[in-house]
C-alpha cells in the first residue's frame, strides 16, 4: 500500500468503497499553521475559510461579495464607518455562541504588526474595530472606501474568548493552533505534523450558512512527491490529488478518474531581491526578463495549462491593467550586461529535477549569468523569502492571490519595494521597475476519484464548494 501510515490511519483503509463519504485530499505539504492570523499557505487559508473556521464576507463564483457571517452590512453615507449584522445561531465546536466580540478581537489582532499577519497593509485604512453588541460589529476607517474590504473574505474569525490571554506576538505558537477549536462546516479531529489534519462534519452548523456538509469527514494527507502521489491516486488511496500538466494524459485514460483544470490567481515569476547586489539593479533584472521565453515554458513545462504573464495580475481577474509582455531578445539582455558574468542562487521549493529551473537555468546561461538552483523544502523555502528575514537574491515563487489584489503588496515587500495602495499603479510600479520577472498564471490541475460528485474548483480555489461535495454510488 502506497500510503500506509497515513491514508490507513485517516480512514481505516484504502479501498474507495470502504471509505465511505470519507474524502481524503493530497496535500503537497503540510498547511504550515491553521490559524489565519500567520498564515500564508494557500491550501491551509482555504481550510480555514471554508473547513473549520468562517469569514465574516465570501465570494460566490463571479467573485462578487455575499453575506456569510456578516448577514447583512451597511456603509455611512461618508463610506468610512462599515457597520456589520452577524448571522445568529452560529455556535463554536465547544458549543459557545460566536458573537462580535470574536470579530473584533480577531480583526484588532490582526491590525497589531506583533502578530505578523500576511495582509496587514490591507488594514491600514482602518481607524479603530469594535462591538456594539453581541452581533454587531463597527469599523471606522481613515478615508472612505470603495466597497467591501476585501481583506474580509480572507480572515477566517477566531474564538477571541479561547485567544484573547496569548500575546499577540505568541500567536504562532498559541496552544489553539494544535487543538483548534472552530464554528465552521467540519470540526477539527486529528492533525499528525507532516502527515494529515482530520475534520469531520459539524451537524449542527446553520442552514442559513449552507447547512451541514454532505462528506462525514474531509482529511488532508501530506504527499510531497509527485509520483507517489499520482501512483496513489490510480491505486484508489487518494480522491484529489495535485498532479503535473505532463501527467493529465495519463489520468484522463482512467475510467475511474478526472482530470479537473480550473482557473487560478496564481502568478508565477522569479521574484528579485532588489535589498542587494545583483538586483539592485533594474538593469540585470530587465536582462533577466528579456532572456526568458516564456511561451517555452508555457508549452514545455505547463503543457498548455497556464498563459504567459504580463504582470502579477491575470486578464481574466477583475482589477487588470493591459501591459505588454516583455518581450524574449537574448541581445537586449547581453547589451545590458555589457559583458559581465553574474552569478546567483536561485531559490526553489521541491527535491526533484526542477525542470523548470533548469530552463530558466539554460535561457540565462546563454546571456551571461551563472545560476545555481537551491531546492528546500516550502516551510524552509518560505522562511528564507519572507519579508522580515530576507535571506536569498532570487526565488522562484507562485504567489496565490486574491480578487481584491491585495497580495500585491506582500508580494512587492519580498522584493523589497513599496507599491502604492492602488492596484491599477500598484500594477504599473511592478512592469517599470521590474521587481519580480513574471513568468505565467497558472492552472490548477487535480486528479479526482469520479466516486466524488458536486465539485466546482475555479478563481475562489479548490475548496470553496467544499460542503456541497458527495460521493456517488
Amino acid at each position: 500500500m502506497l500510503l500506509a501510515g497515513v491514508t490507513l490511519a485517516a480512514c481505516g483503509g484504502v479501498s474507495p468503497a470502504r471509505r465511505g463519504r470519507t474524502v481524503i485530499y493530497a496535500s503537497g505539504a503540510d498547511l504550515q499553521s491553521i490559524n489565519p492570523l500567520v498564515t500564508v499557505h494557500p491550501l491551509a487559508k482555504q481550510v480555514q475559510r471554508y473547513v473549520l473556521l468562517t469569514t465574516l464576507v465570501r465570494y460566490d463564483s463571479t467573485l462578487t461579495p455575499r453575506p456569510y457571517l456578516a448577514r447583512e452590512w451597511t456603509w455611512a453615507p461618508d463610506r468610512q464607518t462599515l457597520v456589520l449584522r452577524l448571522q445568529s445561531g452560529v455556535r463554536w465546536h465547544d458549543g459557545v455562541t460566536t458573537t462580535a466580540r470574536d470579530v473584533t478581537w480577531t480583526l484588532n489582532a490582526a491590525r497589531d504588526p506583533a502578530t505578523g499577519y500576511p495582509r496587514l497593509n490591507d488594514l491600514a485604512d482602518v481607524v479603530f474595530v469594535n462591538d456594539r453588541d453581541d452581533s454587531t460589529v463597527v469599523m471606522r476607517f481613515g478615508r472612505p472606501q470603495r466597497g467591501i474590504p476585501d481583506v474580509l473574505t480572507d480572515l477566517a474569525i477566531l474564538p477571541g474568548y479561547l485567544l484573547d490571554s496569548v500575546p499577540h506576538a505568541q500567536l504562532r505558537r498559541a496552544a489553539w493552533n494544535a487543538q483548534p477549536v472552530g464554528n465552521g462546516p467540519f470540526r477539527f479531529v486529528a492533525h499528525e505534523a507532516n502527515r494529515r489534519w482530520a475534520f469531520a462534519a459539524n451537524p449542527d452548523f446553520p442552514q442559513a450558512l449552507g447547512g451541514p456538509p454532505q462528506l462525514e469527514r474531509f482529511i488532508v494527507v501530506v504527499v510531497d512527491e509527485p509520483t507517489t502521489k499520482l501512483a496513489a491516486l490510480t491505486a484508489g488511496e487518494l480522491d484529489f490529488a495535485g498532479i503535473q500538466p505532463a501527467h493529465a494524459g495519463f489520468v484522463r485514460r482512467r475510467p475511474d478518474l478526472v482530470v479537473l483544470d480550473y482557473p487560478l490567481i496564481f502568478p508565477h515569476g522569479i521574484v528579485f531581491n532588489t535589498r542587494r547586489p545583483p538586483f539592485d539593479d533594474v538593469r540585470v533584472r530587465r536582462a533577466v526578463g528579456l532572456a526568458l521565453d516564456r511561451q517555452e515554458i508555457v508549452d514545455g513545462y505547463l503543457y498548455g495549462f497556464g498563459t504567459v504573464a504580463d504582470g502579477p495580475v491575470s486578464p481574466d481577474v477583475p482589477g487588470y491593467v493591459p501591459g505588454h509582455a516583455i518581450p524574449t531578445n537574448p541581445d537586449s539582455a547581453r547589451r545590458l550586461l555589457a559583458g559581465r558574468t553574474i552569478a546567483f542562487e536561485l531559490l526553489t521549493v521541491g527535491s526533484g529535477e526542477a525542470p523548470l529551473e533548469q530552463m530558466i537555468q539554460a535561457r540565462l546561461a546563454g546571456v551571461g549569468f551563472q545560476v545555481a538552483i537551491r531546492q528546500l523544502e516550502l516551510t524552509a523555502f518560505l522562511d528564507r523569502v519572507n519579508a522580515r528575514r530576507r535571506d536569498f537574491a532570487a526565488a522562484v515563487l507562485g504567489t496565490p492571490g486574491d480578487a481584491g489584489l491585495g497580495y500585491l503588496t506582500p508580494l512587492a515587500d519580498i522584493a523589497g519595494m513599496r507599491v502604492p495602495a492602488d492596484p491599477a499603479a500598484a500594477q504599473r510600479l511592478f512592469r517599470d521597475s521590474l521587481p519580480v520577472a513574471f513568468l505565467y498564471h497558472a492552472r490548477g490541475v487535480q486528479g479526482m476519484n469520479r466516486r466524488v460528485q458536486g465539485v466546482r474548483m475555479d478563481l475562489r480555489g479548490e475548496l470553496p464548494t467544499v460542503t456541497q461535495w458527495r460521493v456517488g454510488p
